[in-house]
C-alpha cells in the first residue's frame, strides 16, 4: 500500500497550537516539519511551591540554537531577589507560573516591576500524565510561554489589590458577627429566653439593653421589659412572658461574652469602613474622569476612528453601582475591589459573566447536553452578587423581580437567583462602560419580548380548561 504524502507544515493555526499544549515537550521535539511561532524569545517558566521555586529559562544563542538552564531557589525575599538577578542576567523578558494557592504572590511582588509576569490557571497547563517532576513542570511552562500558548489570569493593579484585602477582611468580620449573633441566640434558647419571638433583632438597642441587664444579674422580667423603646413599648406584656426563663450563671457568662465580642466586631467593621472610604477617596483624586461641560471624559484612538470613555474614578463608580437595586454601599465597594472600574480588559459583557462564572458552562457530547454547571469562580464576587440578587428580587414591580418570578417556578430558587445575579453583572458592565446610572427595564420587559409565545401559552392553557379563545387586538388611539 502506498504511503500517504505528508506536506511540511510551515505554520500552525491558533486552534492547533492550543491542541498541541496537551502534548509533552519531548514529543513535540520529535515531530518534524512543524514550525511553531515563537512569541517570546527570552522567557522562563516557574514551578512554585511553599519553600522551593524551580525556574527554567529559554533563550536563543548567536548560532540560532535554543539554550536552556534550570535552577532552584528558596522562597525567602533574599532568595527571590537572587532569582530576579539571575533572570535579568539572562535578559529574560516574560515569566509564567502557576497560580498555586497563596505561594505565587511573594514571587509576583518581587518580579512584577522588572518582568512581564503571567499567572496561569494550573488546570490549563497540565502536562501528559507520567511526566510529573518539578524540573519537567518548569520546562513545560517555559515551552508554552515561548510559543504564546498561555493565557494569563487577571491580576489587578496594586491599589486595587489593597482594596480587595480591605473589603474581603470586612466581609469576614461581618460573617463572624452573624455567627456570634447565632451563638447568642442559641444561649438564649438554652436559658428558655424567647426574646427572638417578640423582637426582630436581638442585637437592637432595646434587646441589647435587656441582655446586658440580664447578664449583670437582673432576673425580674417586668424590670427587663421596661428597657423597651420605640415600637417595643406596646409589647411589654409579651416581653415579660418571653423574658421569663431558667437563667443560670453559666448563661450570664456566655451572654456577656457574646455581647463583648459583638461590640469588638462592630468597632472593627467601623474601622474598616473608614479605611475603605479613605482608599477610595485617595484613588479618586484624578480630575480627568469628568469634563466640566459633558460630565464625561473621552479618549480618542490614534487614528481618530474610535472614541471611548475613560474608566471612572472609584468614587464615581461606587456611586453608580450603588444605584442598582439590591446593591448596598458596602456591596458596591466590594464589587469595585473585585472587578475594578476599567471594563476595557473584558471583551464584552458575556466575557465578564464567563470570567465571573455566572453563566452556564458547555458540556456536550454526541449531540446531547450533559450539563452546564457554572464552575468554580471568585467566591467573594459571586457571593456578593448572589446576596445583591436576593435583595433585588424583593423590589416589587421591577425587571429583576420579573426575571426571578419568570424562572423560579420551573428552575427553582437557586438557579433563578444566579440568573438575577447574572443580570446585575451585565448591568454593571454597561453602566461602567457608558458611565450611566441604572435604568430599570420594567416589569413588562420580558412579556413584551416574548409576547407571541406568551399568547400561545395562554391560549393553550385556556383550551385545556375547556374554553375557546379568540384574540382580537385592541385598537391603539391615534396620537
Amino acid at each position: 500500500m502506498a504511503q500517504p504524502i505528508v506536506k511540511p507544515i510551515q505554520r500552525v493555526s491558533t486552534q492547533d497550537r492550543i491542541f498541541l499544549t496537551r502534548v509533552s515537550p519531548s514529543l513535540l521535539g520529535r515531530v518534524r516539519n512543524i514550525k511553531m511561532e515563537i512569541t517570546y524569545s527570552h522567557c522562563a517558566g516557574l514551578d512554585v511551591h511553599k519553600k522551593l521555586v524551580v525556574a527554567c529559562c529559554l533563550w536563543p544563542t548567536e548560532s540560532g540554537k535554543l539554550s536552556k538552564e534550570t535552577r532552584s531557589f528558596g522562597t525567602t525575599t533574599q532568595e527571590l531577589l537572587s532569582l530576579s538577578s539571575w533572570l535579568s542576567s539572562l535578559e529574560i523578558t516574560h515569566i509564567a507560573m502557576e497560580s498555586t494557592g497563596e505561594y505565587w504572590k511573594p514571587i509576583h511582588n518581587i518580579l512584577e516591576s522588572s518582568f512581564g509576569v503571567i499567572v496561569v490557571n494550573a488546570q490549563h497547563i497540565k502536562n501528559v500524565p507520567g511526566r510529573k517532576t518539578d524540573v519537567k513542570d518548569a520546562e513545560w511552562i517555559a515551552e508554552l510561554t515561548r510559543h504564546g500558548l498561555l493565557r494569563g489570569s487577571f491580576i489587578p493593579p496594586l491599589p486595587q489589590r489593597d482594596l480587595r484585602d480591605l473589603t474581603r477582611q470586612r466581609t469576614t468580620l461581618v460573617r463572624e458577627r452573624a455567627s456570634v449573633v447565632n451563638r447568642l441566640q442559641k444561649v438564649l434558647e438554652w436559658a428558655n429566653i424567647k426574646l427572638a419571638c417578640v423582637v426582630t433583632d436581638i442585637t437592637g438597642v432595646s434587646a441589647r439593653s435587656m441582655l446586658k441587664a440580664l447578664a449583670e444579674g437582673q432576673n425580674d422580667a417586668k424590670v427587663l421589659a421596661t428597657y423597651a423603646k420605640g415600637r417595643l413599648v406596646p409589647k411589654q406584656i409579651e416581653l415579660e412572658k418571653a423574658l421569663q426563663g431558667q437563667v443560670r450563671e453559666h448563661h450570664r457568662f456566655l451572654i456577656a461574652s457574646h455581647l463583648t465580642h459583638l461590640e469588638f466586631l462592630e468597632e472593627q467593621i467601623a474601622v474598616f469602613d473608614h479605611q475603605i472610604g479613605q482608599s477610595i477617596d485617595a484613588q479618586s483624586s484624578c480630575e480627568d474622569d469628568f469634563d466640566d461641560d459633558k460630565g464625561l471624559s473621552e479618549v480618542v484612538s490614534p487614528d481618530n476612528s474610535e472614541v471611548s470613555l475613560k474608566p471612572l474614578c472609584w468614587r464615581k463608580a461606587v456611586e453608580l453601582l450603588d444605584s442598582i437595586p439590591g446593591v448596598a454601599r458596602s456591596t458596591a465597594e466590594l464589587l469595585m475591589a473585585e472587578i475594578g472600574s476599567d471594563m476595557s480588559r473584558f471583551k464584552s459583557a458575556a466575557h465578564l459573566a464567563k470570567w465571573a462564572k455566572l453563566c452556564p458552562g458547555n458540556y456536550e457530547s454526541a449531540g446531547q447536553r450533559l450539563g452546564g454547571s457554572t464552575g468554580q469562580s471568585n467566591t467573594w464576587l459571586r457571593s456578593a452578587l448572589v446576596q445583591a440578587a436576593n435583595a433585588a428580587v424583593r423590589c416589587k414591580n421591577s425587571y429583576l423581580n420579573a426575571v426571578y418570578r419568570h424562572l423560579v417556578a420551573r428552575r427553582g430558587h437557586k438557579k433563578a437567583i444566579v440568573a438575577v445575579a447574572h443580570r446585575i453583572l451585565i448591568a454593571l458592565y454597561h453602566m461602567l462602560t457608558k458611565h450611566e446610572p441604572y435604568r430599570d427595564l420594567g416589569v413588562n420587559y420580558l412579556d413584551t419580548r416574548q409576547q407571541d409565545r406568551l399568547l400561545q401559552r395562554l391560549c393553550h392553557r385556556a383550551t385545556a380548561l375547556g374554553y375557546q379563545v379568540q384574540l382580537t387586538p385592541i385598537p391603539q388611539p391615534i396620537s
